[in-house]
């Protein structure tokens, strides 16, 4: 179907013709126009951060198993300290973080977050539970949803939707409330929001709309609004990785690689010794809240030349994240070398194998009805299985016990009619038994093989990203995030690429992007490159080629043959972009008394785009000016409407600007409402 705004479809249309040729007037009545031969310029523009003042950082680490917030004044930057300490924790997983869980009053109100959401919950009676709506891993919905939009639904425990955008906003708000009494509580006087600069982190992988999206919860919240945009970045999670990375010291990590002597360990010791150094160093500063950032470049990183490259490998919850990054010298400017790549291959992909377990032993039907009935159980028994999973290691022998609810044991015999002993004996899954204690005993081959899926995916995504050209070279590997915290995953990535790179844990690895969305809220101008996720542009009129141009797009107004429906390209998917950089595209009304402009702008992930009409264009912006209000006395015969759009941290803005009047019009590129 021809856009019509962009010139196609009916000739007589009111609405724009952006044409890409030195085009004669379209017909009267045509909003059209046409390139000046001087078209093309691109700059960067310096003066980009209009600095505002900020009191504090804070950056919320919004993940998908559980999340967190950090925060550093801006006059001792030196410093970060991480959130208080939330009530109620689980056994046998450290509660620097809480559990990304919402419950929401049957009315539908926000009621509570994190462990008090889950033990609330809990605590209902089952039949009052059901009324309650109980959400966690929402977050996975934004990188899975194909078309999300403004009213993408969530489904709850108990099966009843709700809207994504409240959800996230409430988790935001419940953030900014909790940050704000502690700063409040620390400075002993009231911190007002105006003097935060939030930082929210969202994977690299997740496509514009999910970012935009992250965006628009926080403006509901109350972080930030549309007219103070600035107040808030939107971090990527490798990105800010990568940043903290770069200050390590030696005592803060734990190289896997024999290659060198690591905190005064010869290459001979194993790597178990490494493992169980660094498990000690963390279990003595779990206490300490307040992290010191030395003002200096790490020692790994001093060996770093220009040019170098390292891979961040960010492996969470729900996502895992491959970024290249290179050095560039003297300021030790990241440049982002290769378009993100990952995939859905976090560590709930072992929570999920789990489940498929529970299945062929229980029976599928039984799963989901008992999921339905008794959702705050189901919470329970995962609760159980994560405490266990974090004990899995390449070389435990002993079993792990796995404790059923009450009511999974007592549902189960109601259901079927016989025990869950019963049900454990008759199935063929060899390695779990049932202990006398009322648990299910899981061999470690078992639980190892619940990882095998999720880890043999990042595995291979890894190879794959090590053959590309741009990346034969790296030095190093970073692995972070909470599922790096997965021994077996850090003993997979070390057998695969030990001999390839450094691989390099820092300590504390679940914190790494929290206080690297710190130091990013701190100095943003610290990264340099990115790579464009899309390709952007225009829609306009071309003159007609014969041979060229497909007959179907054949337009013919007042004897002038044009094309329609032309993709004039601003940039390619790919193409590097560096920050705040501008590229500017010069029209020209096709008629003298024309009044009016309107420019659409599409986008596409193929870099490969000839016609707003190929299949994945999408529109995503609208310019509307209008050309009224200078004197025919000083419109030049070539009246240049200058057309450019910036690129942000992850905003784009758009802007259409009549040079004769001044007159401007701004946009940001939308992904959810068209």
């Amino acid at each position: 179907m021809a856009d019509k705004e962009a010139g196609g479809g009916d000739p007589g249309s009111r609405e724009t013709v952006p044409t890409s040729a030195y085009s004669s007037p379209a017909r009267p009545g045509d909003t059209g126009i046409t390139p000046l031969p001087s078209h093309i310029v691109n700059d960067a523009d310096p003066n980009v951060s209009e600095q505002q003042t900020f009191l504090v950082v804070v950056a919320i680490d919004f993940g998908t198993t559980s999340s967190g917030y950090a925060y550093s004044f801006t006059k001792e930057p030196e410093c970060i300290h991480v959130m208080r300490r939330w009530e109620g924790g689980d056994p046998g997983v450290s509660n620097q973080k809480t559990p990304t869980t919402i419950l929401l009053t049957p009315e539908r109100k926000f009621h509570s977050f994190g462990y008090a959401a889950r033990d609330f919950y809990h605590d209902l009676d089952p039949n009052e539970a059901k009324q309650w709506l109980y959400l966690e891993k929402f977050k996975m919905k934004l990188h899975t949803t194909g078309d999300l939009t403004m009213d993408t639904d969530l489904t709850a425990a108990n099966g009843k939707k709700v809207k994504a955008l409240e959800i996230f906003a409430y988790a935001l708000q419940y953030f900014k409330e909790q940050a704000l009494k502690e700063l409040s509580d620390q400075a002993g006087s009231e911190f007002e929001n105006s003097d935060v600069r939030w930082v929210i982190t969202v994977p690299a992988i997740w496509k514009q709309p999910a970012k935009q999206f992250m965006r628009q919860a926080a403006y509901q919240a109350g972080l930030a609004s549309p007219e103070n945009s600035e107040q808030l970045i939107i971090a990527l999670e490798p990105e800010a990785a990568s940043i903290y990375c770069r200050k390590l010291r030696l005592h803060q990590m734990t190289d896997l690689s024999s290659k060198a002597a690591v905190n005064g360990y010869s290459s001979s010791d194993t790597v178990g010794a490494g493992f169980a150094q660094a498990k000690e160093h963390i279990r003595r500063n779990r206490q300490s809240r307040t992290f010191l950032v030395e003002n200096v470049i790490g020692e790994i990183w001093s060996e770093l030349e220009e040019g170098d490259k390292y891979v961040v490998v960010d492996s969470g919850g729900g996502t895992v994240d491959l970024t290249v990054h290179q050095i560039r010298l003297p300021e030790g400017h990241l440049k982002e070398l290769y378009k993100a790549t990952g995939g859905p291959y976090g560590s709930l992909g072992v929570d999920y194998e789990f489940e498929k377990l529970l299945c062929k032993i229980f029976g599928e039907d039984f799963i989901e009805q008992f999921k339905i009935k008794r959702p705050a159980a189901w919470v329970d028994l995962m609760i159980a299985f994560e405490s266990r999973k974090r004990a899995a290691a390449p070389d435990r022998t002993n079993p792990l016990n796995i404790t059923l609810p009450f009511s999974f044991i007592d549902y189960y015999k109601k259901f079927r009619g016989h025990s869950v002993e019963h049900a454990l004996r008759k199935s063929n899954v060899d390695f779990v038994k049932w202990s006398s204690q009322g648990m299910l005993r899981m061999s470690p081959d078992a639980m190892n093989a619940l990882f095998k899926p999720t880890i043999d995916s990042i595995i291979e995504h890894l190879r794959d990203l090590f053959q590309k050209p741009e990346v034969s070279t790296v030095k190093f590997l970073f692995l972070v995030g909470g599922f790096a915290e997965a021994p077996l995953l850090q003993q997979a990535v070390q057998a695969a690429f030990g001999d390839k790179c450094r691989v390099i844990i820092p300590q504390d690895v679940g914190l790494t992007i929290l206080k690297g969305a710190v130091l990013f809220g701190l100095d943003p101008a610290v990264i340099k490159v990115r790579r464009s996720p899309l390709t952007y542009g225009v829609g306009v009129l071309n003159r007609y080629v014969e041979g060229k141009h497909p007959p179907e797009k054949l337009l013919v107004k007042d004897g002038t043959r044009w094309c329609t429906d032309v993709f004039d390209k601003f940039i390619s998917a790919d193409q590097s972009v560096a920050l705040g950089e501008l590229v500017k595209r010069s029209y020209t009304p096709a008629k003298p008394s024309q009044l009016v402009i309107v420019i659409n702008i599409y986008s596409s992930e193929l870099d490969d785009v000839s016609f707003i009409t190929d299949p994945g264009v999408k529109k995503c912006g609208t310019l509307r000016l209008d050309l009224t209000g200078a004197s025919s006395t000083n419109v030049p015969a070539r009246r240049e409407i200058q057309t450019l759009m910036q690129f942000g941290d992850t905003e784009i803005k758009a802007t259409a600007i009549d040079i004769a009047t001044s007159k401007s019009v701004k946009v940001g590129i939308d992904f959810l409402n068209y």
